[in-house]
This record gives C-alpha cells, sequence and structure tokens, in this order.
C-alpha cells in the first residue's frame, strides 16, 4: 500500500497507509534518550509542561537530532551530551548506545536511540532553552518508585520510559 500524506507541519507529518493513520517526524528528525545515573546512584529526570498533555511531565532527559540549526549532522551520542547538558546542568564523560527503539509504534513511526551517560559532573543549571521550564530532579535509584508515585499524585504525567528504570520494582510485588 502506498502512503499519503494527509497534513504536513515543519516538525510532524500525519500520514495514512490504507486504514492506518499515524505520525512521523518531518524531515527523518529522531530523539535521544538518556539514562544518567551518577557515581552515587542517583538518576537524573526533568519535568517541563507538554502541549499535548495539558500538564507538566515526568521524564527522562531527551531531545531531538538534528533540529537545530549547525547541529543537522549530529549523531545520536553528539545530541545526547547536548541535551543532557542542556536539560539536566550536567555533563557526562562517557556515552553508551543502549539501542534503538519506538514508544508508541501504533500511532507514532519516531524511533529513538537510547543511551547511558556516565561520568556526570555538574557544569551548569539546566532548565533548558529560554522558552523551556524544565525541573531537574536527581533521584535516588532505591526510592525513586516512591518519586514517580509522589509526582503522579501531585497531578503530573508519567513518560512510559520511565518503566525503564521502575520494571523491577513494579514486578518485584
Amino acid at each position: 500500500m502506498e502512503e499519503e500524506i494527509a497534513w504536513a507541519g515543519k516538525w510532524i507529518v500525519a500520514k495514512r497507509r490504507g486504514k492506518w493513520e499515524y505520525v512521523s517526524r518531518a524531515r527523518g528528525i529522531r530523539a535521544a534518550v538518556i539514562v544518567a545515573i551518577d557515581d552515587e546512584d542517583h538518576v537524573l529526570l526533568v519535568d517541563q509542561y507538554r502541549v499535548p498533555l495539558g500538564k507538566r511531565c515526568l521524564e527522562l532527559p531527551a531531545g531531538l537530532i538534528g533540529d537545530e540549526a549547525g547541529h543537522e549532522g549530529d549523531s545520536p551520542f553528539e545530541a545526547a551530551r547536548r541535551e543532557l547538558i542542556e536539560e539536566t546542568g550536567y555533563d557526562s564523560a562517557a556515552i553508551e548506545d543502549l539501542g534503538e527503539y519506538y514508544s508508541s509504534p501504533g500511532l507514532v513511526s519516531e524511533s529513538f536511540t537510547l543511551v547511558r551517560a556516565t561520568g556526570l559532573t555538574k557544569v551548569g543549571e539546566g532548565g533548558g532553552l529560554e522558552d523551556e521550564d524544565i525541573i531537574v530532579h536527581r533521584v535516588p535509584l532505591a526510592g525513586l518508585p516512591a518519586f514517580v508515585a509522589e509526582k503522579r499524585a501531585e497531578g503530573l504525567a508519567i513518560d512510559v520510559k520511565l518503566l525503564l528504570l521502575l520494571s523491577g520494582a513494579l514486578l518485584a510485588d
């Protein structure tokens, strides 16, 4: 079946193939998602307002690859390091490739490269760009399930990618 473009914007494209309707990133843009755990077993998380949800969302740090002028040719690892510094204020000595994943394959064709950032050093405040309102959380891994439950009770959305870190706690009961 041939793919049809129903609508195209600057960042996303709505497509149709037979009865299936789905969304893709425009221009082949992909994403990098960062699992950043420091030497004291704390994970770096961020929360920010997400327009499609109409509320703040607790997430792993992440960003688009090739969306900024001058960075179109960045690798997922270059983008991950830049996004980690920008969003959390931490730099990393090493970025390890954990593979390519798809977060919602029945609706979105977008994939993301998952990376592990190690050797973390605080180099700034983080918080994102001037038009972003990102709050950084440094959370002990042992306290992560309680922290996520607390944020959910406060009304935050929880990104599905946090299940990577919660799965052991969810399956232990």
